[in-house]
Order: C-alpha cells, then sequence, then structure tokens
C-alpha cells in the first residue's frame, strides 16, 4: 500500500519560515520524481516545486529564491524549505510521487496558513 503522509503546516507570520516534510511508503522512492503542489481555497492546484530521481530540481516562478526542495532516498522523504512567506503562500501543499501514468500517488496533504 503506497502512503505519502505530509507533515510541518501550520500557522506562520508573513516573513517566516516553515519546513515540510513528505515521507513515503510502499514505493521505490528512488526512481520516483517527487514534487509539492498547493491549493488554494477557490484555486486550482498549482505546482510549487519538484525534484527527480537524479535531484535536478524545478520551481514555480512565484517561488524561485525563496522555497528549496530536497530528497532524500535514505530516508524516502522530501522537504520543502519555505522562506519568506507572504499571505499568498496560505495553501493546502501536496506531496506528489510520479514515475509514470499509471504509478502517481498524492498525499493527503497539510495546511499552510500565512498570517499576522
Amino acid at each position: 500500500q503506497v502512503q505519502l503522509v505530509e507533515s510541518g503546516g501550520g500557522l506562520v507570520q508573513p516573513g517566516g519560515s516553515l519546513r515540510l516534510s513528505c515521507a513515503a511508503s510502499g514505493i521505490l522512492f528512488s526512481i520516483y520524481r517527487m514534487g509539492w503542489y498547493r491549493q488554494a481555497t477557490g484555486k486550482q492546484r498549482e505546482l510549487v516545486a519538484t525534484i527527480t530521481s537524479g535531484a535536478r530540481t524545478n520551481y514555480a516562478d512565484s517561488v524561485k529564491g525563496r522555497f528549496a526542495i530536497s530528497r532524500d532516498n535514505a530516508r524516502n522523504t522530501v522537504c520543502l524549505q519555505m522562506n519568506s512567506l507572504t499571505p499568498e503562500g496560505t495553501a493546502v501543499y501536496y506531496c506528489k510521487a510520479d514515475y509514470s501514468t499509471s504509478a502517481t500517488y498524492w498525499g493527503q496533504g497539510t495546511q499552510v496558513t500565512v498570517s499576522s
């Protein structure tokens, strides 16, 4: 059974930082492209950052220079370090594991709220 479990969300003030983690089980983690996506209320889910099995990273323009994605294949985890958060970062953040069209999995999400 595949499980992706996100953690680390919460309430943070504008300008603050949070570190999200996603623990994967039931997959051969090292071969999967991993990603973080977010969905704000009333909006479509959007890509935040991805990291390939070879550790190549890709970021949405809106988070470049502020967010960093990383992976630890020994621990089957992917993390998202979020710095200089703005209220526009308020959303549910989802972890995604992607290998093929028939091997794509999502976590249940973790809420991030950026507010003073």
